[in-house]
């Protein structure tokens, strides 16, 4: 049993309406959004970021902890990491500051974990994430078959007990991007 969620309101009142936890098992490694496009190009360029496009995520974070209310999620990275995953490395150290903990894992140690994104809100309410041959995002599938939503608390464990602090994943990552730089 499940239904498609499309873009928009309905999937964004997810995010306000969960109780305890949100959490997001991300596994590509490029998202293409028209909101940070801008933001992108900015950040590959080496330039200034602006990060007006991030605010209403950043407030609903805030506003989220402040109630109580916990948001965390794993990014699975292939490394090299891509510039959009050093991207995220960056915006993430804004998603932390305001409360949602993310946090970092080598694709060579996801082993047995799906190759798919999903939410899972209260551990009770999992949406799965499709995406377009072009990383657009089409939508949530809300799925409601309780062995499926064990299984996926199940690998949010895993997947949590197995990835590496955001802080100190960007601090070896930056390690590695200027030792490849620097030739050694």
């Amino acid at each position: 049993m499940s239904r498609m969620i499309e873009p928009g309101p309905e999937f964004g009142r997810l995010f306000r309406r969960f109780e305890h936890t949100a959490f997001r098992l991300e596994t590509r490694d490029l998202y293409k959004s028209a909101n940070e496009a801008e933001a992108l190009d900015q950040f590959t360029a080496g330039v200034p970021v602006d990060m007006g496009w991030f605010q209403n995520w950043l407030s609903m974070i805030r506003e989220a902890t402040a109630a109580g209310r916990r948001f965390s999620r794993v990014r699975v990275v292939s490394t090299p990491l891509t510039d959009y995953s050093r991207f995220g490395i960056f915006c993430s150290e804004y998603t932390n500051e305001a409360g949602e903990d993310i946090r970092y894992l080598r694709r060579d140690d996801a082993s047995g974990l799906p190759d798919y994104d999903y939410w899972l809100f209260d551990s009770s309410k999992l949406v799965r994430m499709h995406f377009d041959d072009d990383e657009n995002f089409l939508g949530g599938e809300l799925i409601e078959d309780p062995a499926e939503i064990v299984q996926h608390n199940y690998w949010r464990d895993a997947a949590w007990h197995r990835a590496v602090r955001r802080d100190d994943f960007a601090a070896e990552a930056n390690d590695q991007h200027h030792q490849r730089s620097r030739g050694t």
